[in-house]
């Protein structure tokens, strides 16, 4: 018995996403004109962190909002409990309308979970504000004052230490505000939470240092349907490489026609 539990508590809380798109379906309407969306069928989870990457545009915030939306977080970041709009409908649709066809199989349900949405964590922080003022108890598990009374940066870290705990959760470009030495900061978070709890990660990003999280699996959206590979073989990691290793050749070409 003693091995199960083991067992469970090494593995990810989600086993796998499978997304079946009908026939019927207008292709070039959004998300299914999104070529990594028309190709995507599955993704097995066999880590406790797991990296989208790729370049703007290719579809990995569409599909962790879709993810998010199934689960009911909140549309613009959040847990179950929080959830809010402050946008159009149609803002959300596209995703909304992914999730309906897209189904989630458990290994085990999670206590816990949030979606962080890095463009939207301001709003968050006006709705946590909004929850004070109206009843009290909305800064307990955020480091216990308004995140607005800390950079920006210092708001991220004080979520990614007090809000995560047991649980699954989704980071939306959670270097936003982060400097090299917090993302750092944030790599050894990770590995306490995935090592003590129960804990699960996806995470899309474009942050070298972030991808660098040991046993971690990168999904690459770049050549429009999902690719495993490993952390140098992600673009971020080759042309931060490239750029530090002779940065004066990249800035030579970058502004050749200007000078």
């Amino acid at each position: 018995m003693k091995r199960k539990i083991t067992s469970i508590m090494h593995d990810p809380l989600l086993d796998t996403i499978r997304i079946n798109l009908p026939s019927s379906i207008d292709f070039t309407e959004y998300p299914y004109s999104l070529p990594i969306i028309r190709n995507l069928h599955e993704i097995k989870f066999t880590s406790k962190v797991t990296f989208f990457v790729g370049e703007n545009g290719t579809g990995k915030s569409t599909l962790v909002e879709a993810i998010a939306h199934k689960i009911g977080f909140g549309a613009e970041g959040g847990s179950k409990n929080i959830s809010f709009k402050t946008s159009a409908d149609t803002v959300y649709s596209g995703a909304q309308k992914l999730a309906d066809h897209t189904t989630l199989s458990w290994r085990q349900k999670p206590k816990d979970g949030y979606f962080f949405r890095a463009e939207s964590f301001y709003t968050v922080a006006n709705y946590l504000d909004s929850i004070e003022r109206e009843s009290g108890g909305a800064y307990g598990s955020y480091g216990g004052k308004s995140l607005h009374q800390q950079s920006h940066g210092e708001s991220f870290l004080s979520f990614f230490q007090n809000r995560i705990k047991d649980g699954f959760f989704i980071l939306d470009e959670p270097e936003g505000a982060l400097s090299p030495q917090r993302q750092l900061s944030l790599l050894i978070i990770i590995q306490q939470l995935c090592k003590k709890f129960n804990t699960q990660f996806i995470i899309a990003t474009h942050s070298p240092l972030l991808l660098a999280y040991p046993a971690a699996t990168i999904y690459s959206f770049d050549n429009n349907s999902l690719e495993k590979i490993n952390y140098t073989q992600t673009s971020h990691y080759q042309i931060t490489k490239q750029f530090l290793n002779n940065p004066e050749f990249y800035l030579k070409n970058l502004f050749a026609d200007n000078m």
